[in-house]
């Protein structure tokens, strides 16, 4: 069973730090948090934690929660789940503050409080130490540009952050390549385009973003894209002098929809747009059974130079699992289709930490993508997001295990780099499985430019379709600003208007500067 915390602040300051960092040692546990001068949360909880603030210092402490239990079998069956987790005590901890006043540095210095202390009454080490929802190459590829060297780089990612020797490897690996796509790019007098189609044949059991079923939606269609036409018309017409780098079309599932629905919007942003100047245009094929020859063609009538196939497992149990509904065979037959067809540049994509999936079933899948030797290979860690199925309703899966770990990682970094592939980019969300990372691997000329685009967040890339999230970009990244879509399919048909004014003030400002 998930272990159940409660975690008592004195002040309302950094509980989402907090509050995450204990998730990276006790993944799926619950954790209420509550505030001094409140009353305790009800019921029963494996242990307390609580944060106490002071004017120079602050407080840490944990152990196995002392509080009145609902019963005797409760209270015994939550201190068994503390010696269990390592946590026994009470054990207090306190950090002296280096500079009280400086916010970013306090919370620093307590992140490293925390750190040190669960690890030492877990035994356990972190691969990230304590970075928690957080792009680590950002923290590197800062030091890069400020003139650090790589050991320099690396003993502040250890000395500060707790970082692993391996995850400081791949981190520098990373920085260095985006620094050489990047140095490609027209950062300030450029930009890239993302075009969202929401539409899938099902919806994932792990998936978090604004997809819609495209069966239940078909009335929707036709006013969406007409919609999505006239944004895409305005970004053109306001954005007319700077050069367009990249394209990058998503979703949802963008090959769900018909060739000709396909071959429509691809016409349009040929006409609405300047792509002979383009570094890259990257189609998400994404889900096998969406991709037909006539689809393929129609991309090949644009200048489409990167598509993605994505199996993320080749074990067909868990594709069952999970909703995809597609075949392992099918993911074989329309890659070598494509790759029959001409297309040169193929990225696919896996999750590991799926339900009831393990170092052998991640192994089946990497060989059979290995026999393929797909163009770039993105690894996912599975993250349970609160908006999906599987967490929304995590009790049905609880017989299923969710498992990564380094022997994991470690084997899709090697079966990447035997096809000649190398990390060009890296990010992590909150709640991934075994704490670990997302990582693009490549062949060399054939790294996701848009992905360290909007990952490291250097170009601005103006966004059109609902739920989409265009990003300004100044000051060489030193301020982002941001203009959303509503995610409402038919709020934004109906006020596709108010979407192109939200974009107006950030273009106005980014034009100006």
């Amino acid at each position: 069973m998930p272990a159940r915390f409660a975690l008592q602040f004195n002040q309302r300051k950094y509980e989402y730090d907090v509050y995450n960092l204990i998730r990276a040692f006790f993944p799926l546990s619950e954790i209420e948090i509550w505030y001094e001068g409140e009353e305790r949360p009800a019921g029963d909880f494996d242990a307390d934690f609580a944060v106490t603030y002071g004017r120079t210092s602050i407080s840490f402490s944990f152990g196995s929660a002392e509080e009145e239990w609902s019963s005797p079998e409760a209270r015994e069956n939550a201190l068994e789940n503390s010696r269990r987790l390592g946590i026994s005590g009470p054990v207090t901890a306190v950090c002296l503050l280096s500079d009280p006043d400086d916010r970013i540095r306090t919370k620093n210095e307590l992140k490293q409080l925390i750190y040190r202390n669960l690890s030492e009454a877990t035994g356990l080490t972190l691969p990230w130490g304590d970075l928690t929802g957080i792009r680590p190459t950002k923290i590197a590829m800062k030091l890069l540009e400020e003139g650090r060297s790589d050991e320099e780089i690396g003993r502040e990612m250890k000395e500060n952050y707790f970082t692993s020797d391996s995850k400081i490897r791949l981190s520098l690996s990373v920085i260095h390549r985006e620094k050489e796509i990047l140095g490609r790019m027209h950062l300030e007098k450029g930009y890239s385009l993302y075009v969202g189609i929401p539409f899938c044949p099902t919806i994932c059991l792990y998936c978090s973003f604004g997809s819609h079923r495209l069966d239940l939606c078909r009335k929707m269609e036709e006013p969406y894209f007409h919609a999505m036409y006239r944004e895409l018309a305005f970004i053109a017409g306001e954005m007319k002098d700077f050069t367009l780098d990249t394209v990058y079309i998503g979703g949802g599932t963008p090959t769900a929809v018909s060739a000709g629905r396909l071959d429509e919007l691809l016409s349009v942003l040929s006409r609405e747009f300047d792509l002979d100047h383009l570094a890259e245009f990257t189609v998400e094929a994404g889900r096998p059974d969406t991709i037909t020859e006539e689809k393929l063609r129609v991309l090949q009538k644009y200048p489409v130079s990167r598509i993605s196939i994505n199996p993320q497992t080749m074990n067909q149990k868990t594709l069952d699992v999970i909703g995809r509904k597609h075949t392992v065979e099918e993911t074989v037959t329309k890659f070598r289709l494509a790759r029959a067809m001409g297309f040169d540049n193929i990225n696919m994509d896996l999750i590991v930490g799926l339900p009831g999936e393990g170092a052998d079933e991640v192994s089946h899948t990497l060989e059979e993508i290995r026999k393929l030797d797909p163009d770039s290979l993105t690894i996912h860690s599975l993250a349970l997001k609160r908006a999906t199925r599987l967490n929304l309703f995590k009790e049905e899966y609880e017989p299923i295990s969710f498992r990564n770990s380094a022997e994991i990682m470690d084997r899709t970094q090697a079966c990447a780099e035997e096809m000649g592939m190398s990390p060009y980019y890296l990010y992590r969300y909150k709640n991934m499985a075994g704490n670990f990372e997302n990582v693009g691997y490549a062949k060399p000329g054939k790294a996701g430019i848009y992905n360290v685009l909007i990952m490291e967040e250097k170009q601005s890339i103006l966004a059109a379709g609902s739920g989409a999230s265009t990003k300004f970009v100044f000051e060489n990244g030193r301020r982002i600003e941001r203009a959303e879509n509503v995610k409402d399919l038919r709020n934004y048909t109906e006020r596709i208007e108010e979407m192109c004014r939200r974009k107006k003030n950030g273009i106005d400002s980014y034009l100006r500067q």
